[in-house]
C-alpha cells in the first residue's frame, strides 16, 4: 500500500470519527494560506459553531462567496451591484451571480440594471477552527516539520494537530513545534470506529495578531510575508465558508463490483473487498487494478445500488442543513409561476 493511499483511508476514517462526535463542521483538503494561495493545504479542518450557527445554516447549504460577504450590501435598501463591490469587476460579477443563485442575495431590475440586497444578515457563525495534519506513518514524514512550522507562524487556525498511527517518541515530539497537538489514532479492524489518544494537547494560537507566512526557501534564507490581522480574519472566514459548503464527502464510489458502501463507521465509505480497505476511486481504481470487475452499465454503481445519498447522510449526521428554510421559501414562490 502506498503512503498516499494509506493517508486517504486514514483521512476519511478520521473525518467519520470526528463527525460522530458532533463537533461542528468537518471538511478536508482546504487551502490555508494567505499570501500564497494554494501554498498550504490542510488535510482536515474542524469548524466549531458559535451560538449564531443556526442563522448561517438557514441561509444556504453552499459556501457564500467572500466577495459577496465583504460587499457593501445589506438587508435594507437594494444597491446597484457595481457600486457595492471593491474588487475586480469580473470577480464582483461572479460573486454577485453566485450569491443570487444560492439565495444570499436577491435582485431586482431597475432601468436595465441589477440591484441587490442580502436576504439575511451574515452571522458570526463560527468559533474555534482546528487544522489537522494527517501523517499515519511518522517514519515517512515528508515536509511535515516545515508544514507545521508554517501553520504555527501564520496562526490562521486556532489550533493545529498532528494525527498519526505511529507510536510517538520523544524524538518525534522534539521535531514538532511545541504548539502542535498530537493525536495517536488506534485503528482496530474489528471495531466500528477509531480511537483517538491525545498524546499532547495543542496550544491556542494568536489568530487575532499578525502572522508570518513562509514563501520560498533558498540556501541560507527564506522569503516571508507578514500577514496582518485583518487579512487573517478574512482568510479565516473564507476557510470556514469553504468548510461549510464542501464538507469531507468529496470522494467517488468506484465503478467496480469489488467495491461496496461500508457504513460500519457511521458514515458511508467506499470499501474494496479485493484490497480489503477503503479506496480512492480517482487514483487507484480502474482497468489497471488486478481486482477490477466493471459493472454492467454506467448507471450501475456501488452507491446507487445501495441507495447511498452522501448529501442526505451529511444532513442527517451533522449541523449542516441540505435544504435550508431560505431555499424552500424561494422554491415555493417559484412554484406559483410554474
Amino acid at each position: 500500500m502506498s503512503a498516499s493511499v494509506s493517508e486517504f483511508a486514514f483521512e476519511l476514517e478520521l473525518c467519520a470519527r470526528l463527525e460522530g462526535r458532533r463537533e461542528g463542521i468537518v471538511a478536508r483538503q482546504l487551502g490555508a494560506s494567505v499570501a500564497d494561495p494554494g501554498g498550504r493545504i490542510l488535510d482536515v479542518v474542524r469548524v466549531e459553531p458559535s451560538p449564531e450557527f443556526d442563522e448561517r445554516a438557514a441561509i444556504a447549504s453552499e459556501a457564500i462567496p467572500d466577495a459577496a460577504i465583504a460587499a457593501d450590501v445589506g438587508t435594507g435598501r437594494a444597491r446597484y451591484w457595481k457600486d457595492a463591490f471593491d474588487c475586480h469587476p469580473d470577480r464582483a460579477r461572479r460573486a454577485m451571480e453566485r450569491a443570487c443563485e444560492i439565495g444570499f442575495f436577491e435582485r431586482e431590475l431597475r432601468n436595465g440594471r441589477d440591484y441587490v440586497r442580502q436576504t439575511a444578515r451574515y452571522p458570526d457563525w463560527y468559533d474555534r477552527i482546528v487544522g489537522i495534519e494527517n501523517k499515519p506513518d511518522l517514519e515517512r514524514p515528508g515536509d511535515l516539520e516545515a508544514q507545521l512550522r508554517t501553520d504555527v507562524s501564520l496562526a490562521l487556525v486556532d489550533e493545529i494537530v498532528l494525527a498519526t498511527e505511529s507510536y510517538v517518541t520523544r524524538a518525534h515530539l522534539h521535531r514538532i513545534p511545541d504548539e502542535v497537538g498530537v493525536w495517536r489514532v488506534h485503528h482496530d479492524p474489528d471495531a466500528s470506529s477509531l480511537e483517538i489518544e491525545v498524546v499532547r494537547e495543542p496550544t491556542r494560537l494568536s489568530v487575532d495578531r499578525p502572522g508570518i507566512e513562509p514563501l520560498e526557501s533558498h540556501p541560507g534564507r527564506t522569503e516571508i510575508d507578514v500577514v496582518d490581522a485583518d487579512a487573517k480574519a478574512r482568510a479565516r472566514r473564507r476557510l470556514a465558508e469553504r468548510a461549510y459548503g464542501k464538507g469531507w464527502r468529496t470522494y467517488d464510489f468506484p465503478d467496480c463490483r469489488a467495491c461496496r458502501p461500508d457504513d460500519s463507521s457511521g458514515a458511508t465509505l467506499p470499501y474494496c473487498a479485493w484490497k480489503g480497505r477503503v479506496v480512492d476511486a480517482r487514483s487507484e481504481c480502474g482497468p489497471s487494478c488486478e481486482g477490477y470487475d466493471p459493472r454492467s452499465s454506467d448507471s450501475e454503481s456501488a452507491a446507487s445500488d445501495s441507495g447511498v445519498d452522501l448529501e442526505a447522510e451529511r444532513d442527517r449526521r451533522t449541523p449542516w442543513v441540505a435544504e435550508p428554510e431560505g431555499r424552500r421559501r424561494r422554491q415555493s414562490g417559484l412554484d406559483q409561476f410554474g
